[in-house]
């Protein structure tokens, strides 16, 4: 577990020591537009061993990688993807909630009996609002698990649902941030909804985009459209993803 809280901690960590006005997931990165290198160069789904390798492109090339689809709600119930399960470490008594928590905190809080946080302090990316109770957090699935189901190509077993739902091999499936932006963003999708601080919006658009890709999910023509309308204010932005086979 330590391993996957200090990759998810490290970018947040450095909040602390580094005045910033904007911060960036590992999903975006912002470098000349003329060093970004041809698709066949960044790397292949997998590996020699068929494992999956990271796939780094820029935001405009990403959104034409998501297949576009007509959303389908029907049948649709939070109960079908488990979560919060045991975590990355079952013994240590915090679930994946309080995992995620712990990981994004820039100062981190006291751990008590049955995972019970107390003090530290966490910066919500949605809203830049600095929290000193994580009382006032919520844990946000970055692309929100009814817009998963209307995602899916093909229906998901009950294991891939949870996997998706409880996912911290990735630093952007989960997002610690005020329980105030959370339930203002509720299941909307990016042509319906985006954080309030607009320095976040490229981050935003090219975490949305690196989590549809690493899990093979779909958009519909208006998501498609907002995607793309974002990507043109953010030239430089970058996406990275690890498929999830």
């Amino acid at each position: 577990m330590i391993t996957n809280l200090m990759r998810r901690a490290l970018p947040v960590l450095a909040l602390a020591t580094v005045p910033v006005l904007t911060t960036a997931l590992p999903a975006a990165a912002t470098v000349p537009a003329a060093q970004s290198a041809p698709l066949a160069q960044q790397g292949s789904l997998q590996d020699s061993a068929g494992l999956p390798t990271p796939v780094l492109m820029p935001l405009f090339e990403a959104i034409d990688q998501i297949p576009v689809a007509a959303e389908h709600r029907e049948g649709y119930s939070r109960t079908l993807y488990k979560h919060w399960n045991k975590g990355l470490n079952p013994a240590d008594g915090c679930n994946t909630r309080k995992e995620v928590i712990l990981a994004e905190a820039i100062e981190a809080p006291e751990v008590g009996d049955r995972c019970a946080l107390t003090g530290g302090s966490w910066l919500s990316k949605y809203d830049n609002v600095v929290v000193t109770d994580a009382a006032r957090l919520d844990v946000d699935h970055f692309v929100p698990l009814a817009e998963v189901y209307d995602s899916e190509q093909t229906p998901w077993s009950p294991a891939r649902r949870e996997a998706y739902a409880n996912d911290q091999d990735s630093p952007d499936t989960l997002i610690a941030v005020t329980a105030a932006s959370n339930r203002s963003k509720a299941d909307k999708d990016p042509a319906e909804w985006l954080p309030s601080d607009a320095t976040y919006h490229c981050t935003y658009a090219a975490t949305w985009v690196g989590t549809k890709l690493r899990w093979d999910l779909a958009a519909d023509e208006a998501e498609r459209q907002a995607l793309l309308g974002l990507a043109e204010d953010c030239p430089t932005t970058m996406v990275s993803y690890e498929p999830v086979l």
